[in-house]
């Protein structure tokens, strides 16, 4: 048998998504060079992926991403990529979203821009200018002591002094600070459609997480020219330019622990690798009920963290290749919402179910931020649902395909009906359609679910930065993945890889004392 493995690495990174690259090059930025990356797919970068077929490569995952910022003052993910030595080309995405709501009378498109966005509103809400540049003022306050929250630089007593605003509202949902500012509910449906990107309703979804995600979209996004795997691709090549070995189609079978510590891990083709310490992109779901080696090295503690907390979303998409311009085809704008009602209550009812039609789709056509992302004369257009997690895991094998077909064809025929787009399915060219269960086979999400936990009033980003060193239950495991503290999305992944490679060096400097 061919030999992959040293006998010891330092550092053994299970996963090379965003995140577990993310934490292989921070390290490397410390001077660890002794690094295995295990993949069990045959691509880096997790869900920042793409595919090919009949020759055209398509977007997989990405919809847009945040903390860009400009070629002058890079956002902290590009600032990330270049301290790393990595150049990305980035478009950028002029407007936010297009929210259509035929029951409310709604159909607005947004642009990136508060004041843009809030005279746009105001057109359609009289006298809401002031009130939601307001909100928007405090958004951005809240995105700023996130980002410090997130930056580890800060204690809680100059959390406190230094941002108010955002211990303010800790605590509060995002209808309860909506409401504080006297908007008519139209306004707030306009504003809302980004919940679901957040993976909670608004009445439990804290103000905090949805302030953010308001704030930094309405400065401005971006997708990668390339696709989304432009980044794993290069953040792999620079990971193993720094040093570090990377194995693709290895699955790792077991985390090994002895006395509380890990020593190593097995592979699914049976090789034991040692090692000091691990960062896991497995759910800890996953890791403390089936990965840990014995599991008597379990603390109960573990188990009951993972029992109480909740999975979030899992994604269905619908990626169509339409023969005809966007124009032609009479779709005019890059992202939108649509939707036959904007109640996140009834909405999260509707997402939990199999038998009723979704009715509220999340739609982008990547021609109008990329126009060279398919062949001259075609149309690149996804629809995406992000149902929960349950209901797919008692379909049956047998049940399956006709499953896909069913809940495609109806996200198809919901978008038409809602936007008023003619009718375009005599002219699909390709179509691939993705399930929680593509995600869990092709990149071991737990049960498809990409984005992490619920974030909740009881736990949330907040709390979970402040407890994460009380829940590293066995020494030198760490983890890093949309299951970490900053949560879902491929910029809140990077941050994950930083965090965990933060705690790495952290025990790295227990076990030297």
């Amino acid at each position: 048998r061919m030999q992959f493995y040293k006998d010891h690495y330092e550092v053994v990174i299970i996963g090379g998504g965003l995140a577990g690259l993310s934490a292989a090059l921070h390290l490397e930025k410390a001077g660890i060079r002794d690094i295995l990356i295990l993949e069990k797919h045959n691509l880096p970068g997790g869900m920042a992926t793409s595919f090919v077929r009949n020759g055209v490569e398509f977007e997989a995952a990405l919809h847009e991403l945040m903390g860009v910022g400009t070629e002058e003052e890079p956002g902290e993910i590009d600032s990330f990529f270049r301290e790393m030595g990595i150049r990305i080309e980035w478009l950028s995405i002029k407007d936010c979203y297009r929210i259509v709501l035929p029951a409310s009378g709604i159909d607005l498109t947004l642009p990136a821009d508060y004041e843009g966005a809030a005279r746009k509103i105001d057109k359609v809400c009289p006298g809401t200018y002031e009130k939601v540049l307001e909100l928007f003022t405090l958004c951005s306050s809240i995105l700023e002591s996130m980002n410090a929250l997130s930056d580890g630089t800060m204690n809680k007593l100059q959390m406190i002094v230094k941002h108010p605003e955002f211990i303010r509202t800790l605590g509060y949902s995002s209808t309860e600070v909506l409401k504080h500012f006297g908007l008519p509910e139209k306004a707030i449906e306009i504003l809302t459609p980004y919940w679901l990107y957040l993976g909670n309703r608004m009445d439990d979804l804290p103000f905090s997480i949805f302030a953010y995600v308001l704030a930094d979209y309405f400065r401005g996004s971006h997708t990668c020219k390339y696709t989304s795997h432009e980044m794993g691709a290069r953040m792999a090549a620079k990971a193993e330019e720094n040093g570090a070995q990377i194995e693709y189609g290895q699955e790792v079978r077991k985390i090994l622990v002895r006395d509380g510590r890990v020593y190593g891990v097995r592979t699914a083709r049976g090789d034991e690798i040692h090692c000091d310490l691990v960062i896991c992109g497995a759910y800890p779901n996953k890791v403390y009920t089936q990965m840990i080696e014995p599991l008597s090295e379990v603390p109960e503690e573990a188990l009951k963290l993972v029992n109480g907390r909740t999975l979030s979303l899992c994604p269905f998409s619908v990626i169509l290749l339409l023969e005809g311009t966007p124009e032609e085809l009479g779709i005019h704008e890059y992202a939108t919402f649509s939707g036959d009602t904007m109640d996140t209550n009834r909405i999260w009812g509707n997402l939990g179910n199999l038998t009723e039609p979704y009715d509220f789709i999340t739609t982008i056509c990547l021609n109008y931020v990329n126009p060279e992302c398919c062949p001259e004369g075609y149309t690149e257009l996804s629809l995406t649902v992000l149902p929960l997690t349950d209901p797919f895991m008692n379909v049956r094998e047998e049940d399956y395909a006709d499953l896909k077909r069913k809940l495609a064809n109806e996200m198809i025929e919901t978008y038409l009906r809602q936007t008023g787009t003619p009718d375009f399915r005599d002219r699909i060219a390709e179509i691939e359609v993705e399930t929680p269960m593509t995600v869990a086979r092709f990149v071991g999400a737990w049960r498809g679910c990409i984005y992490g936990y619920l974030h909740s009033l009881s736990d949330h980003v907040g709390a979970r930065y402040l407890s994460e060193r009380e829940e590293r239950f066995i020494r030198g495991l760490v983890f890093a993945g949309a299951h970490s503290p900053s949560g879902d999305g491929m910029g809140p992944a990077i941050f994950n890889g930083r965090d965990a490679a933060r705690a790495i060096l952290s025990e790295r400097k227990e076990a030297w004392k």
